[in-house]
């Protein structure tokens, strides 16, 4: 508050046209006082309160229009008509200069044995290709087993991108529920990859003890509430993890989204009990949406060994390079060159093959 001090009588010696003039003087100055102080402006140097707002002005700002003395405040205006919040921006959002290709898969090393040449071909195009692993792949072993596969994935992108170089790791809760880590390259927006890292759920769908034989065939039958991510992350049911797919794909705009074939199709049998239910989950949720469910793609995975080769020469190489580069870092299908990962039992057969299906070809019992 600004404080005035009270004025002393004027003596009777002052003739009366000094007095009307010594009077104007000081309603002027007592004027600008008060003036002052209802603006809220305060000296250079005057100490002010915490709570006092600061108050920047650009160069180009015009002075503050002079105020009548018989100005009446402005008047309330009338409170705005209530409408319908926009939902809130997803977490998961990341900008794309062109296409984007959402792939959705059980264990890291999935889209490279069975996405591929899909997902190199995305890139070489120029598409941004955003990569989700939902289990941790750790088959039944400790973290570290996962973390070198991850590393392993992590080069393979280095490889099919043209580049190699440092990524930004960042943890990302989803708006609903869902906590990932999302690892991009530096300098190199069109690629991000995101782990999840749900328990293993083990070729015979029966869990690892590490883990109390949690799976995600389990979470998809009722069986248990919740998953827990193996690095100690927050549970998470299937509620929200159906939630969190969609969220991803609102957030996304992917114009495919590759994943894997899911229970009742024709080519489900004989596949690892993880593919399935994530191809499940997938169709579920994303295939739900009226957007992204015609670009939708199921790649058949183990059974596509008894299908006929459909590739081959540097489309292959290509293909088989690229894996070999994860191989290095995951010490159980580790291969040295092309011609022994080729003859590794299963793996080699499978990657001398790609079965993209629509949902037309999914044949569901």
């Amino acid at each position: 508050m600004t404080r005035t001090r009270r004025s002393t009588p004027l003596r009777s010696r002052f003739a009366p046209g000094a007095l009307v003039a010594v009077l104007a003087i000081v309603l002027l100055v007592g004027g600008s006082i008060v003036f002052s102080s209802a603006l809220g402006l305060w000296p250079l140097g005057a100490a002010t309160s915490d709570a006092a707002p600061v108050i920047t002005t650009s160069p180009s700002a015009s002075p503050p229009p002079r105020l009548s003395p018989t100005a009446t405040p402005a008047p309330t205006p009338a409170p705005a008509s209530l409408s319908t919040p926009a939902p809130p921006v997803s977490p998961a959002a990341q900008d794309c200069d062109g296409e984007t290709v959402l792939t959705i898969w059980a264990h890291p090393d999935d889209d490279l044995i069975f996405g591929n040449p899909t997902i190199s071909e995305a890139l070489a195009a120029g598409q941004c290709v955003r990569t989700v692993f939902l289990t941790a792949g750790d088959a039944g072993k400790d973290v570290g087993y996962t973390h070198a596969r991850e590393l392993g994935i992590l080069k393979a992108y280095n490889q099919m991108r043209g580049a190699t170089g440092l990524w930004d790791s960042t943890v990302v809760t989803l708006n609903a529920g869902l906590r990932l880590e999302r690892l991009s390259p530096q300098g190199d927006p069109r690629v991000s990859v995101m782990f999840v890292r749900l328990p293993d759920g083990n070729i015979t769908d029966g869990g690892f003890p590490s883990t109390a034989h949690a799976t995600l065939s389990k979470l998809l039958a009722g069986g248990i509430s919740a998953l827990v991510p193996i690095d100690g992350g927050p549970a998470v049911d299937r509620t929200q993890l159906s939630a969190s797919l969609s969220e991803l794909a609102t957030a996304l705009h992917p114009v495919r989204t590759l994943t894997h074939v899911p229970r009742g199709s024709a080519y489900a049998p004989g596949d690892h009990p993880d593919h399935s239910a994530v191809g499940t989950l997938v169709r579920d949720s994303i295939g739900r949406d009226a957007a992204a469910a015609p670009g939708i793609r199921y790649f058949v995975g183990y059974p596509s060994k008894d299908l006929p080769r459909t590739l081959d020469g540097a489309v292959l190489d290509a293909k088989v390079e690229t894996y070999r580069i994860y191989a290095q870092q995951d010490d159980v299908v580790r291969c040295a060159d092309r011609d022994t990962c080729l003859k590794t039992r299963n793996f080699g057969e499978w990657l001398r093959r790609s079965y993209p299906l629509s949902e037309a070809d999914l044949r569901m019992s």
